[in-house]
Protein backbone atom coordinates (compact mmCIF):
# COMPACT_ATOMS: atom_id res chain seq x y z
CA UNK A 1 0.00 0.00 0.00
CA UNK A 2 1.05 3.29 -0.86
CA UNK A 3 0.25 5.79 1.98
CA UNK A 4 -1.32 9.49 -0.35
CA UNK A 5 -0.25 12.55 1.68
CA UNK A 6 -2.74 15.26 1.61
CA UNK A 7 -2.22 18.85 2.88
CA UNK A 8 -5.16 20.50 5.25
CA UNK A 9 -4.51 23.45 2.57
CA UNK A 10 -5.58 21.79 -0.07
CA UNK A 11 -9.44 22.23 -0.73
CA UNK A 12 -9.71 18.90 -1.74
CA UNK A 13 -8.24 16.97 1.07
CA UNK A 14 -11.60 17.09 3.00
CA UNK A 15 -13.51 15.75 0.08
CA UNK A 16 -10.32 12.77 -0.84
CA UNK A 17 -10.23 11.81 3.36
CA UNK A 18 -13.89 11.81 4.01
CA UNK A 19 -14.42 8.98 0.92
CA UNK A 20 -11.50 7.56 1.80
CA UNK A 21 -13.10 6.88 5.15
CA UNK A 22 -16.42 5.53 4.09
CA UNK A 23 -14.56 2.88 2.36
CA UNK A 24 -13.32 1.49 5.56
CA UNK A 25 -9.62 2.87 4.89
CA UNK A 26 -7.48 3.99 7.45
CA UNK A 27 -6.63 7.50 7.73
CA UNK A 28 -4.41 9.60 10.01
CA UNK A 29 -5.54 13.12 11.05
CA UNK A 30 -4.41 16.46 12.49
CA UNK A 31 -6.06 17.15 15.90
CA UNK A 32 -4.80 20.31 18.35
CA UNK A 33 -3.52 17.21 20.81
CA UNK A 34 -1.93 15.05 18.41
CA UNK A 35 -2.21 13.23 15.28
CA UNK A 36 -5.54 10.29 15.22
CA UNK A 37 -5.24 7.21 13.25
CA UNK A 38 -8.55 7.55 11.95
CA UNK A 39 -11.46 5.17 10.79
CA UNK A 40 -14.80 5.04 10.67
CA UNK A 41 -16.10 4.20 14.13
CA UNK A 42 -19.22 2.47 13.62
CA UNK A 43 -17.45 0.14 11.26
CA UNK A 44 -16.12 -3.21 13.08
CA UNK A 45 -13.75 -3.86 10.17
CA UNK A 46 -12.25 -0.42 9.87
CA UNK A 47 -11.87 -0.27 13.17
CA UNK A 48 -9.95 -3.61 13.49
CA UNK A 49 -7.41 -1.87 11.24
CA UNK A 50 -6.96 0.44 13.93
CA UNK A 51 -5.39 -2.00 16.48
CA UNK A 52 -3.91 -3.85 13.98
CA UNK A 53 -1.53 -1.08 12.40
CA UNK A 54 -0.98 0.08 16.00
CA UNK A 55 -0.34 -3.31 17.61
CA UNK A 56 -3.40 -2.10 20.50
CA UNK A 57 -4.36 -4.11 22.90
CA UNK A 58 -8.13 -5.22 21.87
CA UNK A 59 -9.83 -3.53 25.57
CA UNK A 60 -7.79 -0.14 25.11
CA UNK A 61 -11.24 2.18 24.26
CA UNK A 62 -10.70 4.31 21.05
CA UNK A 63 -12.38 7.89 21.25
CA UNK A 64 -15.32 8.67 18.75
CA UNK A 65 -14.53 12.06 16.82
CA UNK A 66 -17.54 13.78 16.08
CA UNK A 67 -18.12 17.63 14.72
CA UNK A 68 -19.90 19.03 17.15
CA UNK A 69 -22.18 18.96 20.43
CA UNK A 70 -25.51 17.92 18.87
CA UNK A 71 -24.03 14.54 17.64
CA UNK A 72 -23.39 13.26 21.09
CA UNK A 73 -27.09 12.31 21.07
CA UNK A 74 -26.60 10.13 18.28
CA UNK A 75 -24.14 7.67 20.07
CA UNK A 76 -24.75 8.17 23.62
CA UNK A 77 -27.78 8.07 25.78
CA UNK A 78 -28.52 9.07 29.42
CA UNK A 79 -26.61 12.42 28.81
CA UNK A 80 -26.43 14.56 31.62
CA UNK A 81 -26.61 17.95 31.36
CA UNK A 82 -22.76 18.36 32.46
CA UNK A 83 -21.92 17.23 29.37
CA UNK A 84 -23.77 19.67 27.58
CA UNK A 85 -22.21 22.32 29.88
CA UNK A 86 -18.45 21.05 29.26
CA UNK A 87 -19.19 21.11 25.76
CA UNK A 88 -20.33 24.21 25.82
CA UNK A 89 -17.51 25.85 27.59
CA UNK A 90 -14.56 23.48 26.12
CA UNK A 91 -15.43 22.31 22.69
CA UNK A 92 -14.39 22.55 20.17
CA UNK A 93 -11.16 21.78 21.62
CA UNK A 94 -8.90 19.10 23.74
CA UNK A 95 -11.76 17.17 26.12
CA UNK A 96 -12.92 14.01 25.71
CA UNK A 97 -16.23 12.80 27.56
CA UNK A 98 -17.37 9.32 28.34
CA UNK A 99 -20.89 8.54 28.42
CA UNK A 100 -22.92 5.48 27.83
CA UNK A 101 -22.95 4.20 24.37
CA UNK A 102 -26.13 3.50 22.06
CA UNK A 103 -26.44 -0.25 20.46
CA UNK A 104 -24.84 1.97 17.24
CA UNK A 105 -21.20 1.99 18.72
CA UNK A 106 -19.60 -1.53 18.18
CA UNK A 107 -18.44 -3.13 21.11
CA UNK A 108 -14.78 -2.91 19.53
CA UNK A 109 -14.91 0.78 19.26
CA UNK A 110 -15.46 0.82 23.07
CA UNK A 111 -13.24 -2.15 24.10
CA UNK A 112 -16.30 -3.89 24.90
CA UNK A 113 -17.73 -1.59 26.90
CA UNK A 114 -20.99 -0.33 27.18
CA UNK A 115 -19.29 3.42 27.24
CA UNK A 116 -18.25 5.54 24.98
CA UNK A 117 -15.13 8.45 24.73
CA UNK A 118 -16.34 11.52 22.49
CA UNK A 119 -14.89 14.59 21.89
CA UNK A 120 -14.77 17.48 19.04
CA UNK A 121 -12.00 17.94 17.73
CA UNK A 122 -10.32 21.50 17.31
CA UNK A 123 -9.28 21.25 13.93
CA UNK A 124 -11.06 22.95 11.22
CA UNK A 125 -10.01 20.02 8.72
CA UNK A 126 -10.91 17.48 10.70
CA UNK A 127 -14.07 18.36 11.58
CA UNK A 128 -14.94 18.88 7.89
CA UNK A 129 -13.99 15.48 7.43
CA UNK A 130 -16.15 13.93 9.28
CA UNK A 131 -18.87 16.02 8.28
CA UNK A 132 -18.47 15.40 4.78
CA UNK A 133 -17.66 11.39 5.83
CA UNK A 134 -21.21 10.88 7.50
CA UNK A 135 -19.53 9.01 10.44
CA UNK A 136 -17.69 9.67 13.53
CA UNK A 137 -14.39 8.86 13.37
CA UNK A 138 -12.37 6.61 15.74
CA UNK A 139 -8.97 8.15 16.56
CA UNK A 140 -6.45 6.86 18.68
CA UNK A 141 -2.78 8.39 18.78
CA UNK A 142 -1.11 7.78 15.44
CA UNK A 143 1.85 6.19 17.60
CA UNK A 144 2.59 2.64 17.61
CA UNK A 145 1.06 1.56 20.79
CA UNK A 146 3.04 2.14 23.94
CA UNK A 147 5.94 4.32 21.79
CA UNK A 148 5.47 8.56 22.40
CA UNK A 149 3.21 10.12 20.46
CA UNK A 150 3.16 11.24 16.86
CA UNK A 151 2.63 15.36 17.06
CA UNK A 152 3.58 15.88 13.33
CA UNK A 153 2.82 14.57 9.85
CA UNK A 154 6.47 13.12 9.58
CA UNK A 155 5.56 11.11 13.21
CA UNK A 156 3.15 9.55 11.38
CA UNK A 157 4.92 8.37 8.45
CA UNK A 158 7.56 7.04 10.17
CA UNK A 159 5.40 5.10 12.27
CA UNK A 160 2.53 3.52 9.12
CA UNK A 161 4.14 4.56 6.40
CA UNK A 162 2.65 2.15 3.74
CA UNK A 163 0.21 0.23 5.99
CA UNK A 164 -2.10 3.12 5.47
CA UNK A 165 -4.34 5.05 2.96
CA UNK A 166 -3.24 8.60 3.66
CA UNK A 167 -1.58 10.95 6.25
CA UNK A 168 -3.42 14.81 6.27
CA UNK A 169 -0.62 17.30 7.44
CA UNK A 170 -2.14 19.58 9.32
CA UNK A 171 1.03 20.83 10.70
CA UNK A 172 2.81 20.55 14.32
CA UNK A 173 -0.04 19.67 16.74
CA UNK A 174 -0.96 23.21 19.13
CA UNK A 175 -1.46 21.67 22.34
CA UNK A 176 0.89 18.26 22.01
CA UNK A 177 -0.59 15.73 24.62
CA UNK A 178 -3.79 13.88 24.33
CA UNK A 179 -7.05 15.42 25.44
CA UNK A 180 -8.71 15.51 29.55
CA UNK A 181 -10.88 12.97 29.75
CA UNK A 182 -13.55 12.99 31.97
CA UNK A 183 -16.28 10.32 32.86
CA UNK A 184 -19.97 11.33 33.65
CA UNK A 185 -21.37 7.87 33.86
CA UNK A 186 -21.18 8.33 37.46
CA UNK A 187 -22.75 9.68 40.61
CA UNK A 188 -19.54 12.29 40.64
CA UNK A 189 -17.57 13.83 37.79
CA UNK A 190 -14.26 11.12 37.50
CA UNK A 191 -10.84 12.31 35.82
CA UNK A 192 -9.94 9.65 33.51
CA UNK A 193 -6.73 11.55 32.07
CA UNK A 194 -5.46 14.70 32.44
CA UNK A 195 -5.02 16.63 29.06
CA UNK A 196 -4.96 20.27 27.70
CA UNK A 197 -8.13 21.26 30.11
CA UNK A 198 -6.61 21.02 33.57
CA UNK A 199 -8.89 20.23 36.47
CA UNK A 200 -9.20 23.34 37.85
CA UNK A 201 -11.00 24.95 34.70
CA UNK A 202 -13.32 21.37 34.71
CA UNK A 203 -14.17 22.24 38.32
CA UNK A 204 -15.40 25.49 37.14
CA UNK A 205 -17.87 24.12 35.19
CA UNK A 206 -18.61 21.07 37.34
CA UNK A 207 -18.46 21.89 40.79
CA UNK A 208 -17.18 18.97 41.69
CA UNK A 209 -14.07 16.17 40.42
CA UNK A 210 -12.93 13.11 41.51
CA UNK A 211 -9.22 12.21 40.14
CA UNK A 212 -9.03 8.43 38.92
CA UNK A 213 -6.06 6.28 40.79
CA UNK A 214 -4.95 5.89 37.01
CA UNK A 215 -4.15 9.41 37.01
CA UNK A 216 -1.46 9.15 39.73
CA UNK A 217 -0.16 5.62 39.89
CA UNK A 218 0.17 2.27 37.77
CA UNK A 219 -3.20 0.40 37.67
CA UNK A 220 -3.18 -3.22 37.73
CA UNK A 221 -3.24 -4.81 34.39
CA UNK A 222 -6.10 -6.97 34.49
CA UNK A 223 -7.57 -3.57 35.92
CA UNK A 224 -11.02 -2.49 33.01
CA UNK A 225 -10.47 1.34 32.14
CA UNK A 226 -13.01 3.05 29.93
CA UNK A 227 -10.92 5.74 28.53
CA UNK A 228 -7.36 5.34 26.70
CA UNK A 229 -4.03 5.61 28.35
CA UNK A 230 -4.87 4.72 31.70
CA UNK A 231 -3.90 0.98 32.28
CA UNK A 232 -1.08 0.21 29.67
CA UNK A 233 2.58 1.45 29.80
CA UNK A 234 2.20 4.58 27.24
CA UNK A 235 4.48 7.47 25.90
CA UNK A 236 7.72 5.63 26.40
CA UNK A 237 10.96 5.29 24.43
CA UNK A 238 12.82 2.27 24.12
CA UNK A 239 15.10 2.53 27.57
CA UNK A 240 14.16 2.80 31.15
CA UNK A 241 13.20 6.67 32.06
CA UNK A 242 13.58 7.93 35.24
CA UNK A 243 12.16 11.46 36.65
CA UNK A 244 14.16 13.00 38.90
CA UNK A 245 12.19 16.10 41.22
CA UNK A 246 13.73 18.20 43.60
CA UNK A 247 15.25 21.56 42.93
CA UNK A 248 17.49 22.50 39.65
CA UNK A 249 20.82 21.99 41.61
CA UNK A 250 19.85 19.04 43.45
CA UNK A 251 18.42 16.96 40.64
CA UNK A 252 21.55 17.96 38.83
CA UNK A 253 23.76 16.76 41.22
CA UNK A 254 22.10 13.72 41.44
CA UNK A 255 22.23 12.99 37.44
CA UNK A 256 25.89 13.86 37.43
CA UNK A 257 26.46 11.68 40.25
CA UNK A 258 24.60 8.30 39.15
CA UNK A 259 24.95 9.28 35.02
CA UNK A 260 27.06 6.48 32.97
CA UNK A 261 28.54 6.99 29.34
CA UNK A 262 25.23 6.22 27.24
CA UNK A 263 22.39 7.91 29.31
CA UNK A 264 20.68 11.05 28.28
CA UNK A 265 19.11 14.06 30.19
CA UNK A 266 15.44 15.39 29.12
CA UNK A 267 15.66 18.32 30.71
CA UNK A 268 14.04 22.34 30.57
CA UNK A 269 15.59 24.45 28.49
CA UNK A 270 16.73 26.58 31.06
CA UNK A 271 18.76 23.93 32.72
CA UNK A 272 20.87 23.04 29.90
CA UNK A 273 23.57 24.73 31.17
CA UNK A 274 23.57 22.43 34.73
CA UNK A 275 23.59 19.59 32.12
CA UNK A 276 27.18 20.03 30.34
CA UNK A 277 28.16 16.44 29.07
CA UNK A 278 25.43 14.83 30.18
CA UNK A 279 23.73 14.73 26.47
CA UNK A 280 21.05 17.24 27.28
CA UNK A 281 17.42 17.85 25.29
CA UNK A 282 15.13 20.65 25.74
CA UNK A 283 11.37 19.58 25.33
CA UNK A 284 10.66 23.27 26.48
CA UNK A 285 10.91 26.04 28.89
CA UNK A 286 10.19 25.17 32.23
CA UNK A 287 9.08 29.37 32.55
CA UNK A 288 6.30 28.36 29.88
CA UNK A 289 4.44 25.01 30.37
CA UNK A 290 2.82 25.17 26.71
CA UNK A 291 6.51 24.66 25.52
CA UNK A 292 6.60 21.55 27.28
CA UNK A 293 3.06 20.03 26.36
CA UNK A 294 4.28 21.23 22.20
CA UNK A 295 7.94 19.83 22.63
CA UNK A 296 7.33 16.92 25.01
CA UNK A 297 6.49 14.13 22.30
CA UNK A 298 8.75 14.78 19.50
CA UNK A 299 11.98 14.69 22.12
CA UNK A 300 10.96 11.34 23.52
CA UNK A 301 10.67 10.06 20.18
CA UNK A 302 14.29 11.55 19.85
CA UNK A 303 14.91 9.76 22.83
CA UNK A 304 13.24 6.47 21.06
CA UNK A 305 17.16 4.70 20.60
CA UNK A 306 17.78 1.41 21.61
CA UNK A 307 21.51 2.76 21.75
CA UNK A 308 20.62 4.61 24.87
CA UNK A 309 21.51 3.46 28.01
CA UNK A 310 18.81 5.46 30.27
CA UNK A 311 16.93 8.86 30.45
CA UNK A 312 16.74 10.82 33.27
CA UNK A 313 13.93 13.17 32.80
CA UNK A 314 13.03 16.65 34.48
CA UNK A 315 9.06 17.65 35.26
CA UNK A 316 7.01 20.12 35.85
CA UNK A 317 5.18 20.88 38.77
CA UNK A 318 1.61 22.38 39.46
CA UNK A 319 -1.99 22.11 37.67
CA UNK A 320 -3.34 22.94 34.26
CA UNK A 321 -1.21 21.58 31.24
CA UNK A 322 1.66 21.06 33.51
CA UNK A 323 -0.50 18.19 35.44
CA UNK A 324 -1.04 16.93 31.98
CA UNK A 325 2.64 17.11 31.62
CA UNK A 326 3.68 14.82 34.96
CA UNK A 327 1.22 12.42 33.47
CA UNK A 328 2.39 11.63 30.29
CA UNK A 329 5.80 11.63 31.68
CA UNK A 330 5.14 9.29 34.67
CA UNK A 331 3.63 6.77 32.25
CA UNK A 332 6.60 7.05 30.39
CA UNK A 333 8.93 6.22 33.34
CA UNK A 334 6.17 3.38 34.61
CA UNK A 335 6.11 5.86 37.60
CA UNK A 336 9.90 5.54 38.35
CA UNK A 337 10.54 8.77 40.59
CA UNK A 338 13.53 9.99 42.48
CA UNK A 339 13.17 12.70 45.10
CA UNK A 340 16.89 14.37 44.67
CA UNK A 341 16.25 16.41 47.61
CA UNK A 342 16.43 13.18 49.78
CA UNK A 343 19.04 11.67 47.62
CA UNK A 344 21.08 14.27 48.78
Amino acid sequence: MKTIYLSAEDAATAVVAAEMIRSGELVAIPTETVYGLGANGLDENAVAKIFEAKGRPQDNPLILHISGPEQIELFCHHIPQKAYDLAEAFWPGPLTIVLPARSIVPRRTTGGLDTVAVRCPDCAVTREIIRLSGVPIAAPSANISGKPSTTTAEHVLHDHDGKIAAIVDGGPCRVGVESTIVDLTEERPRLLRPGGIGPEQLVEVLGDLVVDKAVTAQVDKDAVVKAPGMKYRHYAPAEPVVIVSGSREKAAAYIHRHFEPGDRVLCFEEELPLYEGCAPLSYGKEADVNTLSAGLFAALRELDDPSIHQVYARCPVGGGVAYAVQNRLKKAAAFHIVDAEAEA
